[in-house]
């Protein structure tokens, strides 16, 4: 797999006719013929070589008058790696837009987040994707649309709102182009088992992944830490409130064989898109485990890990400021010591939120609520109370940024002239908040310790020489190394 991969037409073609799901989303097939898109595992007979065309994205094709496949419905495809492995300007848009910031704050607000004008924006997602950036939220859109329409028994009005649209003939109109169908066509086609309960604001949906994926190390971790108020682990699923742009949440995520299922209660649907994007961050869904394993199994020592349980994926967060607070309260202590100091600051000082299922009761204290606090209240450290201190105060005024757009180097550098951060917690906040996908933790206890035991070498730097090998997927080694030892986070909860 690799940056524009649309391109390889003879790649793309014989994808096509084998049918590989690995494919899907990196590249999508339109059709001459029938003016219709697919994805690559489309289960219709392939067209023609001479009548396929290959764009980047969903937004490319409708862009050029492609229809969406009633069959394969591509638009509900995994998303492309790249924007999750990749740290240039375009791969940040591209998470940017994911996290609807286009729908709240215009093309505009995009451009001014990542420090660059409208037009090189434009220009080079257009170069890149074949479509800029409202074009790519349009489709984005249409998706929620669909979602919303096909899942909800909501009245239309209220879901071409919630889907971000700015009115009712705009979402009628945007419908029928992209799927051939009206709204209301393709609620009366959706499948009776997509329907929900009728709880007020709440939910269901799959969440595609390519699979293999590994669930005990991702649920395993999350399950571990989780903090009490703010996060569960019942009967088979991991449960989390949400801290969202329009209101609050809750998410409950089912590992399944083909798919995670989620049930997502919202305080306001304009939330979904959101709430669905950092979900799948949070579970790495949108990674390619067939190109990292293949990768990390050409070193012998990591092949035979590989192999026993292939398609690990990183556990990550929906709260990048939440997860380097919980960093910090980690340091140099236990994973049941950081549960409970996190669980007293949620306690004391977290936003309290109404759990129908109960279990849940807090959202996780916001940086500014955090930066108002006596810091002698804190049990900890002197010194670790004075990383804390900077810490959520460079968080609640914004002199430091953690989100999406974030450049991983510029932010490193940032984190790592902070008082009381190491290369660990920097390390393990880029791997874990920021999503660099090749974060590297050799001064972790855990990582020595499987690298002894492993016959790697076991000191710092001469484990970043021989992982060097293992880039640019050194975080998914991290993974398949922490699991050599028999701690609860490389586990599904019994």
């Amino acid at each position: 797999m690799q940056k524009g991969m649309h391109t390889d037409t003879e790649r793309c073609v014989r994808a096509v006719q084998s049918k590989d799901a690995r494919f899907d989303g990196w590249f999508f097939t339109a059709v001459l013929t029938t003016r219709i898109y697919c994805r690559p595992s489309c289960p219709v007979v392939p067209p023609k070589a001479e009548n396929m065309t290959f764009y980047p994205s969903a937004a490319a094709c409708q862009q050029a008058g492609f229809r969406a496949c009633k069959r394969c419905r591509p638009d509900t495809s995994p998303g492309s790696p790249e924007w999750n492995q990749r740290a240039d300007l375009v791969a940040r848009a591209m998470r940017l837009i994911a996290d609807g910031i286009v729908d709240r704050e215009g093309v505009p607000g995009l451009a001014s987040r990542l420090g660059y004008s409208t037009r090189q924006i434009e220009r080079q997602l257009l170069a890149e994707l074949g479509a800029g950036p409202l074009a790519l939220a349009r489709a984005q859109r249409a998706q929620t649309a669909r979602l919303l329409i096909e899942t909800t028994p909501l009245p239309m009005a209220e879901i071409a709102f919630a889907a971000g649209f700015s009115s009712i003939r705009t979402f009628n109109d945007t419908v029928r182009e992209v799927f051939a169908l009206s709204p209301s066509e393709l609620r009366t086609r959706a499948p009776k088992k997509g329907t929900t309960a009728s709880t007020p604001g709440a939910l269901t949906l799959r969440l595609p992944f390519r699979a293999p994926l590994n669930p005990d190390n991702l649920f395993g971790h999350l399950a571990a830490t989780a903090v009490p108020g703010v996060e569960e682990w019942r009967d088979g699923a991991y449960r989390r409130t949400l801290r969202l742009p329009y209101g609050q949440g809750i998410v409950t995520l089912t590992p399944n064989p083909d798919h995670i299922a989620c049930r997502l209660t919202l305080g306001d649907l304009r939330d979904l898109t959101v709430a669905i994007s950092r979900c799948r961050r949070m579970l790495d869904l949108d990674a390619d485990p067939v190109a990292i394993d293949d990768q990390l199994r050409m070193d012998p020592v990591l092949a035979p890990l590989v192999d026993k349980a292939p398609g690990r994926r990183v556990p990550r967060t929906v709260d990048e400021a939440e997860f380097a607070v919980r960093a910090v309260l980690g340091q140099q202590v236990s994973t049941a010591a950081a549960r409970t100091h996190a669980a007293r600051l949620v306690t004391a000082h977290g936003e309290p939120l109404d759990d129908p299922e109960g279990g849940l009761t807090h959202l996780f204290p916001s940086p500014q609520a955090l930066a108002a606090l006596d810091p002698d209240s804190l049990a900890m450290p002197r010194t670790r109370r004075a990383t804390f201190t900077t810490l959520v105060a460079q968080l609640a005024d914004g002199s430091l940024n953690l989100g999406v757009e974030g450049d991983w180097t510029e932010t490193r550098a940032r984190l790592l002239a902070l008082p009381g951060f190491g290369p660990w917690t920097v390390d393990v906040i880029a791997m874990r908040a920021l999503g660099d996908p090749d974060a590297f933790l050799p001064t972790d206890l855990g990582i020595r310790k499987a690298a002894q035991e492993l016959g790697l070498p076991s000191t710092p730097a001469a484990l970043t020489a021989r992982a060097a090998a293992w880039r640019p997927w050194r975080a998914y080694a991290v993974q398949y190394l922490w699991a050599t030892d028999s701690h609860p986070i490389n586990f599904l909860p019994v």
